[in-house]
């Protein structure tokens, strides 16, 4: 295949798999990824996953890319947040969760840290489409509880730390679906450290 016509191809796909390719045409040399590499031509993601070196590299795209080379996943904690404009600082790294093993990732794009829940809490994302693109990420409401069942804030201080917009965060989150989502999920844990959220005077 030449480079025109696999360019032409899989222009449609943010990232694509070395799977995704041989679907289309198993007789390809997968030699020809080495040598499009050298010319610039593309990017490898990370082992058997690759994409364009001439597209936009926006922060919906590390979204795709985090979604497509580890799953099953979906964006979450800091990343979310940040997404949401929930948190002040910048997120130098693009964080989800799996049911899969807790890993992190280097690229030429930059970091993927997952973070690994059980089954019976992956739930609570949704498809966003912007940009032209189309991720997995969670709804404010699992995001917040993600990020209070992984990261061990145990004090008002530490949660203060964190300086949320609280502003931003009653005019987008549904109290009543955060309350069924913590319910389902079951952990005193959990629930502690949320009601220390509630009780803290955030800015």
């Amino acid at each position: 295949m030449k480079y025109i016509e696999f360019k032409d191809r899989f222009k449609p796909f943010p990232v694509f798999s070395v799977l995704d390719i041989v679907k289309y045409d198993p007789s390809f040399d997968s030699r020809r990824l080495v040598e499009w590499q050298l010319k610039g031509y593309i990017i490898k993601v990370k082992r058997g996953f690759y994409c364009f070196s001439d597209r936009d590299f926006t922060r919906e795209f590390d979204f795709v890319a985090a979604n497509k080379i580890y799953t099953p996943s979906y964006v979450s904690l800091e990343s979310a947040l940040a997404y949401y404009g929930l948190i002040p600082e910048g997120v130098f790294s693009t964080i989800s969760v799996s049911t899969k093993n807790t890993v992190r990732q280097e690229s030429p794009l930059g970091q993927f840290e997952y973070l690994h829940v059980k089954p019976a809490y992956f739930f609570g994302y949704k498809l966003v489409s912007e940009g032209g693109l189309v991720f997995k990420i969670a709804e404010i409401e699992k995001v917040m509880l993600d990020f209070f069942y992984l990261r061990k804030l145990n004090s008002k201080e530490e949660i203060e730390a964190m300086r949320f917009n609280m502003t931003q965060f009653h005019g987008l989150v549904d109290h009543d679906k955060m309350n069924t989502y913590l319910a389902h999920m079951n952990s005193r844990v959990l629930d502690r450290r949320m009601k220390i959220f509630n009780s803290v005077e955030h800015v």
